[in-house]
């Protein structure tokens, strides 16, 4: 997604009287909108961050991921206190599907030092049920990274109709 055009004034967010609430300078379209919740959702998954609300975290990502016409998969690195170490998307599939590679998830959590993950992918569908395909590399990513003592903190399926956590349905 694209930032809102250049030529026109920036919206500019101000904190709100509540805390965690905003107010805007002026009226947005629904694509500067969108630009702004983005920009929200990257500031809660910042670097450093201690990640202790899963549904934020969980509302986050499908803002980050919800309008890719194409499935990516991603993982959050956490360090032994669950502070954000980086957001990185790994694979980029097609519109139903994408290859996942244990060995490279495994890699790149040792390369940042992780303690634990939280993986999570998108359905561009609009549908966030997982398939059997979405929870066999769970089990299979589960099993490398508990290997090395990386736990699989969850893994979040996003899309268009929210979201589903395999942690809420007792599937981790």
């Amino acid at each position: 997604m694209s930032q809102p055009q250049a030529h026109q004034p920036q919206p500019k967010l101000m904190a709100g009287e509540q805390p965690g609430t905003y107010q805007l300078s002026q009226d947005v379209t629904a694509e500067e909108l969108l630009y702004l919740a983005k920009m929200i959702a990257r500031r809660k998954l910042r670097k450093g961050n201690k990640l202790t609300a899963p549904h934020t975290v969980h509302r986050c990502l499908q803002t980050l991921m919800l309008d890719y016409p194409h499935e990516v998969f991603g993982v959050l690195l956490l360090d032994s206190q669950h502070r954000l170490i980086t957001f990185d998307e790994l694979f980029r599939g097609t519109i139903d599907s994408a290859s996942v590679y244990p060995r490279e998830v495994v890699k790149h959590a040792l390369h940042h030092n992780a303690a634990a993950v939280i993986l999570v992918h998108n359905h561009p569908s609009g549908e966030p049920e997982p398939s059997d395909a979405d929870r066999r590399i769970t089990r299979r990513l589960q099993d490398a990274l508990g290997l090395v003592d990386i736990r699989v903190l969850d893994h979040v399926v996003v899309a268009g109709e929210g979201f589903t956590s395999f942690v809420q349905r007792g599937w981790l």
